[in-house]
C-alpha cells in the first residue's frame, strides 16, 4: 500500500520523467462534458465495508484494482479483501481492475516477469468471478517504465499512474494522470481548483485511495472525505464512472 509517491532520487526523477512523456497509446479526447473516476488499489477490506455503502448511497459505481496476493491477508495491520468480498464488489455493478498478482514495482520486473503476473492475476480473477476479463490496469506504486507501459498498454485499455493532474486534450491511455484520495495531503489539496479545471477543459478526473476507515493509513482516507469528494462532484455536475466506462466516453464517443 505504501511507496505510491515515486522515489525522490536525481536518477529516479529522470527515469520517471521521460517514462511520463513517453506513451504507448494516445488519444484525443472526444468528452464534451467532465467525468470522474474513483478507484481504490489494492482493495482493502474497508474499500468494500465502508465505501461500498457510501457508493450505493450516492449512486455511483467505482473501479477496484486487485492484486491477488493480497486476498485473504493482512498487512501491517491492514486487512485485506477475500474472495467473497470480490464477488460481492463485481456482483454490486463495480469495476474489477488488475494490479498485478503479487503488488511488485513493475520497473524491476523483466517483461517476462510482469507478464506472468498479469497472466496469474487473470486466473485468480476468473477463478473467482467466471469469465470476467479486466480491461483497466493501475501501477503498484504508481511505478512505471517504458517497456512496462509498452506491454500493459497492449494488454489493457486504459493503465493509471499516481502522477497529478486533469486528463484532457490528448490523453495518455498507458499512463493516464490521477489524484491521491489520502488523509495525509487531503486538508490541503486544492479539490475545487481541480474539479473548476476539470469543468473548463471537459477533462476526466481521477482519484484513487486505499483503505476507508475512521484513522486510516496515509495512503488511505475516512469515510467523510469520501463522502466529501462525492459531494463536491456531483454539485458540480461532473458524472462520475468507472474507469472502462469513461474510456468509453474519452475515445469513442
Amino acid at each position: 500500500m505504501n511507496g505510491a509517491v515515486p522515489p525522490n532520487s536525481l536518477l529516479s526523477r529522470a527515469v520517471n520523467r521521460l517514462t511520463r512523456a513517453w506513451t504507448a497509446r494516445a488519444v484525443r479526447s472526444r468528452l464534451a462534458a467532465p467525468v470522474a473516476t474513483i478507484t481504490f488499489d489494492d482493495f482493502p477490506r474497508s474499500a468494500w465495508t465502508r465505501a461500498g455503502p457510501l457508493l450505493e448511497e450516492a449512486g455511483i459505481r467505482a473501479s477496484y484494482f486487485v492484486s491477488g496476493s493480497f486476498c485473504e491477508r493482512a498487512v501491517d495491520g491492514v486487512e485485506y479483501f477475500c474472495r467473497e468480498d470480490l464477488l460481492a464488489v463485481h456482483e454490486a455493478g463495480h469495476e474489477i481492475g488488475c494490479h498485478t498478482f503479487g503488488h511488485q514495482r513493475v520497473s524491476k520486473q523483466s517483461r517476462e516477469a510482469l507478464g506472468a503476473s498479469l497472466d496469474r492475476n487473470a486466473a485468480f480473477v476468473r477463478d473467482v468471478l467466471g469469465d470476467v476479463i479486466m480491461t483497466s490496469f493501475a501501477f503498484p506504486y504508481g511505478d512505471a517504465s517504458i517497456p512496462a507501459k509498452r506491454l500493459v498498454s497492449s494488454r489493457f485499455a486504459a493503465c493509471r499512474g499516481v502522477w497529478a493532474g486533469v486528463n484532457a486534450g490528448l490523453i495518455d491511455l498507458s499512463q493516464l494522470k490521477a489524484f491521491g484520495l489520502e488523509a495525509r495531503v487531503f486538508a490541503r489539496y486544492p479539490l475545487k481548483k481541480v474539479i473548476a479545471e476539470a469543468k473548463a477543459t471537459n477533462g476526466w478526473l481521477i482519484f484513487f485511495t486505499h483503505d476507508v476507515t475512521d484513522v486510516p493509513t496515509p495512503w488511505g482516507c475516512t469515510p467523510d472525505q469520501l463522502k466529501e469528494l462525492i459531494a463536491l462532484l456531483t454539485d458540480a455536475g461532473i458524472e462520475i464512472l468507472p474507469m472502462k466506462n469513461a474510456i468509453g466516453r474519452v475515445a469513442f464517443t
